[in-house]
């Protein structure tokens, strides 16, 4: 065995931590445990080559996210079919580097026409499936006093509570509707305070080898070093050689060896994905970007473990029913069925708690047969003159302005009272930072006046004259 072989060994019979996710996604030794063939592994590697130049073997096993020994193996096959060389040691370091030979920049460069990603090794979609299903977000339950607990700084009525906790329970889809500015919105992103625990989410799935980048740094959040189970032996009490042997070439510690759990995974918080008015069909489906030769993954395929929240249904510039449509199959399966670019057709899992928001009434969004098919319907209404005075006073003391009842008072009978506008739990954050806004103008920003709400009721709302003369207040 070469000292190359020894230091690798080392590294890879370090101690693993005692982790629940090491079980449900082992650490694969072998290329037969990563369940990819050796013709992609080999493809993959080269292109990694390729777009480096020269690499190490473990600037390999960081970037391919395989263990030493599978990359020593891809290396080897590589040399013998004279695809690779090994290259004069560079600077002082210990370890050899490796690149392609003619031939194998050859090979590179055709397998990065055929697919482009360069990245971690994927995971295969069966593999995929298994861990979905392990850790899906509907075996988590809240309880009352859990919802209770993430609400308790927001002015929101229990019976509403008492609702949503149910509903997230239940595995069902969730239909939030109302007026505009009753909270919906600020409310349904706040459930995502439920689901405190972790999951695994793969850099990239395989179907037939064909790879989709799933991992969105944008809507997963990988979990800190310091939430990881960490290995009780750390590197510093291993043998000086073996600690030498753990640190990449920028000095740093690797996670690799550490993790017990398959590093082609990043262990991330349960991803929540938002989207607004500007969905459209297309961005359901894997999308293809030509340039790159990269497949990546829809939203719904991002949010599964996690949390999908669509806002503003009814606003996109899809047809209603056609968005609606789009889910019937995923909501009643659990599974979706999506395509790629090659006209390849296959199911993954839907594993997320799917919540539509919207401001129109849901009987004008789609059909009672389709309503049916969603679990839960909660209506926000507007607020009574308690509950608005409670945000009005939170939103004093976050801006650090002077409560003053009788500003209060003024503005329900001067304003609300005799305009016939309805109390809605944006307006008291609205009002007074438009206020603010005037009096920090003015050269005092503590101290709230008649004339400053009456400035900023005016600012806020607009005024729509009817033919009757009759102005109109919108909020």
């Amino acid at each position: 065995m070469s000292e190359q072989q020894h230091d690798l060994t080392l590294q890879d019979i370090e101690p693993q931590p005692v982790s629940p996710f090491s079980a449900l996604a082992p650490r694969p030794k072998t290329v037969e445990e990563t369940h990819l063939s050796k013709q992609f592994l080999t493809e993959l590697i080269s292109k990694h080559l390729y777009d480096a130049g020269a690499l190490t073997i473990s600037q390999l096993v960081n970037r391919a996210c395989l263990s030493g020994a599978i990359i020593e193996e891809i290396l080897s096959y590589l040399r013998q079919e004279a695809r690779l060389e090994v290259l004069p040691r560079l600077g002082h370091g210990q370890e050899l580097f490796y690149g392609l030979t003619d031939l194998g920049r050859v090979a590179a460069h055709e397998a990065l026409n055929k697919n482009g990603y360069i990245g971690p090794a994927p995971v295969p979609v069966s593999v995929y499936e298994k861990v979905v299903a392990a850790q899906s977000v509907h075996l988590v339950k809240v309880k009352q006093q859990q919802t209770q607990d993430a609400f308790k700084d927001i002015v929101i009525k229990d019976s509403l509570l008492d609702q949503l906790g149910p509903a997230l329970n239940s595995g069902r889809s969730i239909v939030i509707y109302g007026p505009p500015g009753t909270g919906k919105t600020y409310i349904t992103q706040r459930l995502t305070r439920l689901l405190t625990d972790h999951c695994l989410i793969p850099h990239a799935i395989s179907v037939n080898e064909s790879v989709i980048q799933l991992y969105d740094p944008l809507v997963h959040v990988p979990v800190s070093q310091n939430q990881q189970p960490l290995n009780k032996q750390s590197p510093n009490e291993l043998p000086q050689k073996q600690a030498s042997q753990h640190r990449d070439n920028n000095g740093s510690s690797s996670l690799l060896f550490r993790e017990g759990y398959d590093p082609r995974f990043k262990l991330c918080k349960r991803p929540v994905v938002i989207s607004g008015g500007e969905l459209t069909l297309d961005m359901l489906e894997v999308q293809y970007e030509p340039a790159t030769k990269i497949y990546r993954a829809p939203l719904q395929l991002k949010a599964n473990n996690g949390m999908y929240i669509i806002d503003d249904m009814g606003r996109q510039r899809v047809a209603p029913v056609a968005l609606f449509n789009r889910w019937i199959v995923p909501m009643e399966e659990k599974r979706d069925h999506l395509s790629l670019g090659n006209g390849h057709n296959f199911e993954i899992p839907f594993d997320e708690i799917l919540i539509f928001s919207t401001n129109i009434n849901p009987l004008e969004l789609g059909d009672a047969a389709f309503l049916r098919r969603i679990g839960h319907k909660i209506f926000f209404d507007t607020l009574d003159t308690q509950a608005f005075g409670q945000i009005w006073k939170q939103v004093c003391k976050e801006k650090q302005i002077e409560f003053d009842q009788e500003i209060l008072n003024y503005l329900f009978d001067h304003h609300y009272q005799r305009k016939h506008c309805s109390l809605l739990p944006c307006h008291p954050r609205d009002l007074l930072g438009i206020a603010q806004d005037k009096a920090l103008y003015l050269g005092n920003s503590a101290r709230l006046s008649k004339e400053l709400i009456d400035w900023a009721w005016e600012s806020y709302f607009v005024q729509l004259e009817q033919i009757e003369g009759q102005p109109i207040h919108n909020g």
